[in-house]
């Protein structure tokens, strides 16, 4: 008998690993994925670190957390910039007035006060849905250059059926930084996520390609407790209804350029674009490599046997969810985490922080 199961060996459930192990509590790790990592996992590609499930960018004003993943990699410097495709126009973003200056030829701080006074913002905190907020804050165009068009791919929905919460995750400026996070601590980990994690779990066992629900009863007699990563519904066998998701398909192309796009990450914002973004992931460690790798990245609706990666805190998903929030507190043997445990749109920083805050509660 093991003191705890892990299913998931993503940042979640390996960081609650690592500090319980240390606490001298036995562990095991599962996941159903042929490799560690999670959704952060990097692989090696011509000697580019791929960040296979998506850009990552570890960001953070918490110094707690930012010491805690520099005992396991050496971070660079990088910070991150994205860059808007709109009609084949190239522009700075997040909204900035560099962005402004663009479009419309403003040069100064006052200009965009000015501009941007006349849409109502002081109204803003009576818009709850993500259409209403953001044309609150910057109007009807730039709305539909920047927002529209790329949040009806991304989450497959009406902007008006979306929470402003997801929008009010991008900075709006009326200067020249165009720096993506605003965060005191940012970079990636050098050598990449992949062999983060393994420095992590470092002798702590895991079992790759292994699937907590294929043998269910045997999993669930072998340890004391279980820290489920994995959705919160698919554990309860959805008994209340299954929540919604987003999934991404990830199209890889290596190419023989030394550059494709010159920066780590384009979005592109016209609707008539079946994908939201590329990456182009040398750039995320300042690579110079003869040959560069880029992702598309195509949002689709989730579906069971889909793989879930964004969940959709509307109203009616936040309702179901408590239903199996508090079927949860019945069993404290059983510990949620991660953005699937917890259905929380969290960043990475954030993942740890609750990983950490839970194993404290380990006595």
């Amino acid at each position: 008998m093991i003191d705890f199961l892990i299913v998931g060996s993503g940042l979640f459930g390996s960081v609650f690993a690592r500090e319980v192990t240390d606490k001298g509590y036995s562990c095991l790790i599962i996941d159903k994925r042929n490799h560690p990592g999670g959704n952060v996992y990097t692989e090696k590609i011509e000697g580019i670190n791929v960040h296979k499930y998506g850009a990552h960018i570890f960001h953070t004003n918490d110094e707690k957390v930012w010491g805690y993943v520099n005992r396991f990699a050496k971070f660079n410097d990088y910070r991150h910039k994205v860059f808007v495709n709109h009609e084949n126009r190239i522009f700075s973003f997040p909204i900035n007035l560099m962005t402004l200056h663009q479009l419309w030829g403003i040069t100064k701080p006052i200009e965009v006060n000015s501009k941007f006074n006349k849409f109502g913002g002081i109204m803003s905190d009576k818009c709850d849905n993500l259409e209403d907020w953001i044309l609150s804050q910057v109007g009807q165009e730039l709305y539909e250059i920047f927002i529209k068009g790329y949040t009806q791919k991304q989450w497959g929905r009406n902007p008006k059926d979306l929470p402003s919460s997801i929008i009010k995750r991008i900075p709006i400026r009326n200067n020249f930084n165009d720096f993506y996070f605003d965060d005191k601590y940012q970079g990636i980990p050098i050598g990449g996520y992949t062999q983060m994690i393994n420095n992590i779990t470092k002798g702590i066992e895991i079992k790759l390609s292994t699937n907590y629900f294929e043998d269910r009863t045997y999993f669930d007699s072998i340890a004391s407790k279980i820290v489920f990563t994995g959705p919160i519904d698919e554990f309860y066998n959805y008994k209340f209804g299954k929540l919604e998701y987003r999934s991404i398909n990830f199209d890889h192309e290596l190419l023989s350029s030394k550059d494709y796009q010159g920066t780590s990450v384009m979005n592109y914002t016209d609707k008539n674009v079946p994908f939201t973004r590329i990456l182009e992931h040398k750039h995320f460690e300042f690579g110079n490599q003869d040959k560069t790798l880029i992702t598309r990245e195509y949002p689709v609706e989730w579906k069971t046997g889909v793989e879930p990666y964004y969940p959709i805190n509307d109203y009616k998903n936040n309702k179901l969810y408590n239903l199996y929030k508090q079927q949860s507190i019945l069993h404290p043997s059983i510990i949620f985490g991660g953005r699937l445990g917890e259905y929380k749109y969290y960043d990475m920083h954030q993942i740890i922080a609750s990983a950490l805050k839970r194993s404290r509660d380990i006595k």
